[in-house]
């Protein structure tokens, strides 16, 4: 600690200071005790130490245990602010240790939510295929051409189109166009979904379409295919994007 320095400091000085005094004041006269000192020995005074000197020396020493103390109290100063400095640090870092810990169990749940909602999304794409099974779309009928009964319409075509009479006759559940009207003279024009009462018949059909491809009805082209969803589309298209 910075007081001990100072103490031991001050006892070195008076310790110092008393020994120079008994060397100087406590002995005899060297004249007196020894009388068979030579005149060479006397003629020299300068020799022994004087008191001023002795107590120049002993200011000297403390000077410099005393800058010996100043410079122990300032790296014990610095010391403890570097700890200050550290503990502050390491306060520091432990707030985004925490941070990072809870982002990461977070991330963690997202996971695990991702896989669920991917499990859970391609349910419901395997949901959405099974019930489109009985549905055929076709491709290339202009607009309007179906007249109003668009039932009646899809009937006599596919009697056309597949050159056989179905038994039982085709019926269908519901059948519309797919998606808003689109105007322009160029404008494709929309597909009809057509929902088969009859699963096998719809499954006949799909097949014609796979193993014949398109079919020409007059001047048109009609081309007729599953109906999957959005999802099983997409995935088709980028496998057969893939073939050479």
């Amino acid at each position: 600690m910075p007081g001990g320095h100072k103490t031991t400091g001050k006892l070195a000085r008076q310790l110092l200071f008393s020994e120079a005094l008994l060397q100087t004041k406590g002995a005899p006269p060297q004249i007196a005790t020894q009388p068979s000192t030579t005149y060479h020995e006397m003629a020299n005074p300068a020799q022994e130490p004087s008191m001023d000197r002795i107590l120049q020396e002993i200011s000297a020493v403390g000077r410099r245990l005393e800058g010996m103390d100043n410079a122990m109290a300032s790296m014990a100063a610095e010391t403890k602010s570097i700890r200050t400095e550290i503990a502050s640090f390491q306060t520091r870092v432990l707030g985004p240790e925490q941070q990072v810990s809870t982002v990461e169990a977070h991330a963690s749940s997202f996971q695990d939510r991702d896989q669920e909602l991917l499990f859970l999304r391609s349910k419901l794409t395997d949901l959405e295929d099974r019930s489109r099974r009985d549905n055929v779309r076709f491709m290339g009928f202009p607009e309007n051409i179906e007249g109003e009964d668009l039932h009646r319409f899809l009937r006599d075509t596919l009697l056309r189109l597949t050159n056989t009479v179905p038994e039982p006759p085709l019926e269908f559940q519901r059948a519309h166009r797919l998606g808003p009207r689109r105007t322009g003279t160029h404008a494709r024009p929309r597909p009809i979904i057509a929902c088969l009462l009859h699963h096998t018949q719809a499954r006949q059909l799909i097949q014609k379409a796979r193993t014949q491809g398109p079919c020409q009805l007059d001047r048109l082209t009609i081309r007729m295919s599953a109906d999957f969803s959005k999802e099983t589309s997409n995935r088709r298209r980028a496998i057969l994007a893939l073939r050479p």
